[in-house]
């Protein structure tokens, strides 16, 4: 009996993997060696062909208004818009939002603070009722890291949403050859949580069930003998989708079925060190390194 192969690919886009098509398009949050990872994602499933059970894919989907955009935050001291790749954080006075400096020691905030551009939203609303201050001290007791600020990206609809074409143009190959489908998964449409994991937001909505446990993606993994992973960032979206998928695994020893590949998947330039830490965490609770050359070779 053929062993069940599954293999997970997180947020294959062109915006975290194409510099510049050539074509007048450019990633706006490109990770360095993304476009390579993506290659060799698609050698792997050629390579591996009918072996494959099945095959499921993220994507980050966004619009251009959400709590992770710059357009959502001002500085209180001159009312500027907040810089892509600001850190945010509760001050530990507990009063007020400021910017944090990230670390692989850790975060330390500065005095300069930050509320949100349409003023009730701050207090008011979202996926806590608390608004974006309620959210941030949500976030904050999850112990991950603090809010993170991105340029605009993956919105939907627009080139850089879409699967970089290599990848793209394999998937469909795959589907019509062997008679199998793709589990697309969107994720991150909500705008008053972030989305990295493609298991759940980081502070889940009781209101949206897209913003939930997606049990059937951790049936389908937890039920296959072996899973292969792969996708950008390692240092935010493959980290978290796989350290939640473990965390809901109801056996902990599944988690030895997880295999990542590690020449399919990079960090965002800058969190080397949280991807380092996820490798560290993961891989002693039994997740396994190979490379695509190595895996089921």
């Amino acid at each position: 009996m053929s062993q069940n192969l599954q293999i997970l690919i997180v947020d294959p886009q062109n915006d975290f993997c194409i510099a510049d098509d050539g074509h007048g398009n450019q990633g706006t949050l490109v990770v360095p060696g993304a476009a390579a990872d993506m290659s060799r994602v698609a050698n792997l499933i050629h390579r591996l062909g009918d072996r494959i059970d099945g095959i499921s894919v993220t994507l980050d989907s966004h619009q251009t208004i959400g709590i992770e955009r710059p357009r959502w935050w001002v500085r209180v001291s001159d009312g500027a818009e907040v810089a892509p790749f600001t850190c945010l954080g509760i001050h530990p006075d507990g009063r007020r939002i400021v910017k944090v400096e990230l670390t692989a020691a850790g975060a330390k905030p500065t005095e300069e603070e930050y509320t949100t551009r349409i003023p009730h939203m701050l207090h008011h609303g979202g996926s806590t009722g608390g608004g974006s201050f309620g959210y941030l001290k949500a976030l904050a007791a999850r112990q991950r890291y603090p809010h993170i600020v991105w340029t605009e990206h993956c919105i939907v609809g627009t080139w850089g949403w879409g699967i970089v074409p290599e990848l793209a143009d394999t998937l469909v190959r795959w589907e019509r050859q062997y008679m199998g489908r793709v589990d697309y998964i969107v994720k991150g449409n909500n705008p008053w949580t972030e989305h990295f994991s493609g298991v759940k937001a980081e502070v889940p909505d009781p209101k949206d069930v897209g913003t939930q446990l997606n049990t059937h993606l951790i049936g389908v993994l937890e039920s296959a003998d072996i899973v292969a992973l792969t996708g950008e960032a390692l240092s935010h979206c493959v980290a978290n989708t796989v350290t939640d998928i473990a965390n809901a695994f109801t056996d902990p020893s599944t988690i030895r079925k997880l295999v990542l590949l590690t020449d399919c998947t990079s960090n965002v330039g800058g969190f080397d060190f949280l991807g380092q830490a996820f490798i560290a965490d993961l891989t002693k609770k039994g997740m396994r390194l190979e490379t695509s050359d190595s895996f089921l070779a």
